[in-house]
């Protein structure tokens, strides 16, 4: 194996690369993952020529130990400055199995394995399902498993799509998601994405993801959405820190990126403030203690014990609903607008039943 100081990260690199049947890679891409991957790992790196990964290849082929058996083949491909597919010929191993870099597992990691594989199997629609159960039973995991943690679960009418995505996100693999509206659902739209994460909330999934044509953060529902296309000669753009970071300012999935962030100031009756402290409504929940809470006392004489706590969240249609599921038992005191949404709701509660009782 050439001996120079990255050949160990390229080889590495090329590995992974090789046996990926989720992309398609001409020899100037698999030169530009391979300058990506040593950029990160070695900033002062100058990078690497087409001609250097064409010797690496030649080598796996023809000089290793291992005598690698590489095809080639045609692929359609994306030329982003031309704006337009082409075609391109591609390189990977003829066994998407193989790997430069076997390691055995230890008895620790086999027994971890083993319960991974217990609980990925509660899960519907995963994909390669066969090869969980080959995997399952060479780890010598026979028979039913006894489930030791429990997920309730909301089956999907079509469940091959949660595991279609989540393919395709963990192989950043750019899709076309077909998605129609409930009332709507003969008339589906299709839109490119970049998918970044599914999201289970109240029994039901969603992915969150941004449109290939802007960038912009998008949500869906996998319950309207009724096909998947992987578009394989696309190139996927990953997002630009951590997806899970947009949870830590709402309630439930509903996510606008210029919504303004409210201090929401909450007065917990004494039925229900163990709960809320044994469940915080948002993980910024603050008790109110201390000057704030004799202010807040003051203010509104007419509350007789519970307590007072804050959130901060942007507004948003879950928000609303919890805050209202627990009735008179919990009130908004600021800002107004929070207490308005509320109001707004209990008052066309009002009226709906009213007109029951007529």
């Amino acid at each position: 194996m050439p001996t120079n100081k990255n050949a160990l990260t390229r080889f590495q690199v090329l590995d992974k690369l090789l046996a990926d049947r989720y992309h398609n890679y001409s020899l100037d891409d698999l030169v530009d993952k391979v300058n990506e991957a040593l950029a990160e790992y070695e900033p002062d790196c100058n990078g690497v020529g087409r001609r250097t990964i064409e010797k690496d290849i030649r080598y796996l082929e023809y000089e290793s130990p291992f005598m690698v058996e590489i095809e080639r083949y045609s692929a359609q491909g994306y030329n982003p400055e031309l704006q337009r597919n082409c075609i391109k010929r591609c390189l990977r191993y003829a066994n998407p199995s193989f790997s430069i870099f076997h390691k055995e597992l230890s008895s620790d990691e086999v027994y971890l394995l083993r319960e991974a594989i217990s609980i990925l199997g509660q899960f519907d629609g995963l994909p390669n399902l066969g090869e969980l159960e080959r995997l399952r039973l060479s780890l010598g995991m026979k028979g039913p498993n006894r489930h030791i943690i429990s997920f309730t679960k909301n089956p999907l009418q079509n469940s091959s799509i949660l595991g279609e995505l989540f393919t395709a996100i963990s192989q950043k693999q750019v899709v076309e998601i077909h998605y129609h509206k409930f009332r709507v659902a003969d008339a589906s739209k299709p839109i490119a994405v970049y998918p970044y994460l599914l999201k289970e909330y109240n029994r039901s999934w969603y992915l969150y993801c941004a449109a290939e044509d802007g960038g912009h953060i998008l949500c869906f529902a996998l319950d309207r959405i009724c096909r998947v296309v992987p578009l394989t000669s696309h190139n996927y753009i990953d997002y630009d820190g951590d997806i899970s970071e947009i949870f830590e300012d709402i309630i439930g999935v509903t996510w606008v990126g210029s919504a303004p962030l409210y201090r929401i100031f909450l007065w917990v009756s004494d039925n229900s403030k163990d709960y809320v402290l044994a469940k915080p409504l948002h993980e910024s929940q603050v008790v109110i203690k201390g000057i704030r809470n004799k202010e807040l006392r003051g203010k509104y004489p007419a509350l007789e014990g519970g307590m007072f706590v804050s959130i901060e969240c942007k507004r948003n249609y879950e928000l609303i609903r919890e805050l209202c599921s627990f009735g008179k038992n919990l009130l908004v005191l600021e800002p107004q607008i929070i207490q308005d949404d509320i109001w707004d709701r209990v008052h066309e509660l009002n009226e709906e039943y009213s007109k029951l009782r007529t």
